[in-house]
C-alpha cells in the first residue's frame, strides 16, 4: 500500500484548485449506471449485500464484474463499498471477496472496519482503499492517521460544520470526500429495532428501504427520519437530505475536489438528472465561470427534482461548532 508521507503545502493547495473535480455517484442498475457514465461521472459507487452498507441496490458478484467493465470501457472508475461492520462471520469470508475485487481490477474500495484494513495490509492486496467510518472521521489527525495506514482518501463526517472543514483543509495529507447530495446516515444498530417494535405490537410488517418508513419527533411532526432494517441491522437517516450545490465553489477553493452523490432515496432517472446538475456545476467551476446566480438556478432545479416528501438542507454545515453537542 502506498503511504502519503508529507503534509500538503500551501503551494499544493493552490495547485490542487486547478485539479479535476472527481464526482462519485451510486448506481442502482446497469441502465442508470450507463446514463451516469454518459454524463461524465468519474466513479460508480456500488456493492453487494454482505459487505456493503446502505446501497441503492445490492448487486451480485457477476453484476459487479459487468459494471466494472462498463465503467472502465467508459474511461471511468469503480468504487466498491466494503464498509460494513465486520463481525467474525463476515471476517471469515472477506478474503474471497477481496480476491474477487482484486481480480476484476476495481479501482478502489471504501472500508470502515479496521479488520479489513489489517487484512489488506497483511496480505499486500493491490486494492487502494478510502477510509469510510461514517460519523467517525471528524479531524485531520484521524484522516492523516489512516493515510499512514495506506488509505488514499477518507470520507469526511457529514456532521462537520463549515468552520471545521476550513481548518482541516490545509492539514490533510490525503483527499477528503464530501457528500454533496443525498441522505445522511445518523445511526446504525446491529439490533433489529423495527422487528422488535413490530413484535411488541404483535404485527408483521415489511421493514425494507422500499417501504419508506420514517420516524418523527413527538414535538415536531415535520421531522422525517428515514429508517429501515436489513441483515446489517437498523439504519436511521437525518431528517433533511443534503444538497450542497450553493457551497461547491467554497469546496473547490478549499481543495475539496472529491464529491459524492448518493441516490439511496432518489431512484431512477430523477437521480441521473440531479447528477447532471452537479456535472454542469463542475464544468462551470473548472472554467471559473460558476456564478452565484447559476448555482442558485441549478439548486432550484435540484429542489424541483428531489423526491416529494423529502426535504433538503445543509445538515450541520452552517452550524457554529460550539453549538454541536
Amino acid at each position: 500500500m502506498k503511504k502519503c508521507q508529507t503534509k500538503m503545502s500551501f503551494i499544493d493547495i493552490i495547485i490542487g484548485m486547478t485539479k479535476k473535480i472527481k464526482i462519485t455517484a451510486t448506481a442502482e442498475n446497469l441502465v442508470q449506471a450507463k446514463a451516469l457514465l454518459d454524463l461524465g461521472i468519474d466513479s460508480l459507487y456500488i456493492g453487494e449485500s454482505d459487505y456493503g452498507l446502505r446501497l441503492p441496490h445490492a448487486f451480485t458478484w457477476d453484476e459487479i464484474r459487468e459494471l466494472t467493465e462498463l465503467a472502465h470501457d467508459a474511461g471511468a472508475q469503480v468504487t466498491v463499498a466494503v464498509n460494513a461492520i465486520m463481525h467474525p462471520e463476515k471476517m471469515a469470508t472477506i478474503k474471497s471477496y477481496l480476491d474477487f475485487l482484486q481480480e476484476i481490477k476495481v479501482d478502489q474500495i471504501a472500508v470502515g472496519d479496521t479488520g479489513v484494513i489489517f487484512v489488506l495490509n497483511r496480505d499486500k492486496y493491490q486494492l487502494p482503499y478510502i477510509y469510510d467510518a461514517s460519523t467517525m472521521v471528524t479531524s485531520s489527525r484521524q484522516v492523516n492517521f489512516w493515510g499512514q495506514q495506506g488509505a488514499i482518501g477518507a470520507v469526511l463526517s457529514r456532521e462537520l460544520p463549515k468552520e471545521e472543514l476550513i481548518k482541516m483543509a490545509s492539514n490533510l495529507n490525503i483527499f477528503g470526500e464530501i457528500l454533496v447530495y443525498g441522505a445522511t446516515i445518523i445511526h446504525q444498530s446491529k439490533r433489529p429495532l423495527l422487528e422488535n417494535y413490530y413484535n411488541f405490537i404483535k404485527t408483521d410488517e415489511e421493514k425494507s428501504k422500499e417501504r419508506n418508513l420514517f420516524l418523527s419527533e413527538p414535538k415536531d411532526e415535520a421531522t422525517h427520519y428515514s429508517i429501515y432494517e436489513d441483515s446489517h441491522g437498523t439504519h436511521i437517516f437525518a431528517s433533511d437530505d443534503v444538497d450542497m450545490m450553493s457551497e461547491l465553489a467554497t469546496f473547490s477553493d478549499l481543495n475539496y475536489t472529491h464529491w459524492k452523490l448518493d441516490g439511496i432515496y432518489t431512484p431512477g432517472d430523477t437521480f441521473v438528472k440531479i447528477a447532471e446538475c452537479f456535472v454542469q456545476a463542475r464544468k462551470l467551476l473548472e472554467e471559473s465561470e460558476l456564478t452565484p446566480i447559476q448555482a442558485f438556478a441549478l439548486d432550484e432545479e435540484i429542489r424541483r427534482l428531489h423526491p416529494t416528501g423529502r426535504t433538503l438542507g445543509h445538515g450541520f454545515y452552517d452550524l457554529d461548532p460550539d453549538d454541536i453537542q
